[in-house]
């Protein structure tokens, strides 16, 4: 692999419910083949929606790696659009995922702060997307399930290195050849963000 390339992780989610292909893993591996440009490297996870696995595999993301990025997907049943999430939250997760479980206490990381922020400033970046004609969401209530637990963690432990978007379950937006675009110039622009004068002073 070259050295010179930075790398950016992109998750999605594996099978949920009714979604025996999952949209957002879908898109990751749309986003693998696409690339998002030369400097970049992908590395791409496949997420489990159970607590304790997707823990396992978020350990091994931000110990084995150093990423510039890690950027979660997941999907957003009932969603017309993308969204932009801000903010993950450590407690009040009583939704059981799909081995019937919750997580301990209901809590994600056990002493951490309540909620933490992205680095990336979100709303911004999603009046820039809209400036360039994509219809995008700002939110800060990721929903308290698997999407904003797992983005808790990376936040915890990626020190805010991590961005969490949600993708439509369905309609026509949540087709790879529709999605994988968006998701490519979205991702784009928050990159160029991070790299602005002020996250790297």
């Amino acid at each position: 692999m070259d050295t010179t390339r930075e790398i950016v992780v992109i998750t999605g989610f594996g099978p949920f419910r009714q979604y025996v292909v999952n949209p957002s893993w879908e898109a990751a591996k749309g986003l693998k083949m696409e690339g998002l440009g030369s400097n970049i490297g992908i590395h791409i996870n496949e997420i489990p929606v159970s607590y304790a696995k997707c823990q396992q595999v978020l350990n091994d993301i931000w110990q084995t790696m150093t990423p510039k990025m890690v950027i979660h997907l997941g999907i957003a049943p009932g969603a017309k659009g993308i969204t932009l999430e801000q903010t993950g939250k450590n407690y009040c997760y009583k939704d059981k995922d799909v081995s019937g479980l919750c997580p301990a206490g209901h809590c994600c990381v056990e002493g951490g702060p309540e909620q933490l922020n992205s680095i990336i400033d979100m709303r911004s970046l999603g009046k820039h997307l809209k400036s360039m004609g994509l219809d995008v969401i700002y939110s800060r209530d990721a929903g308290r399930f698997l999407c904003d637990f797992v983005y808790y963690y990376s936040l915890y432990h990626g020190k805010g290195k991590a961005a969490l978007i949600h993708v439509p379950a369905s309609g026509s937006l949540a087709s790879p050849e529709r999605l994988v675009p968006q998701l490519q110039t979205i991702i784009q622009n928050l990159l160029q963000q991070l790299d602005s004068p002020a996250h790297t002073t």
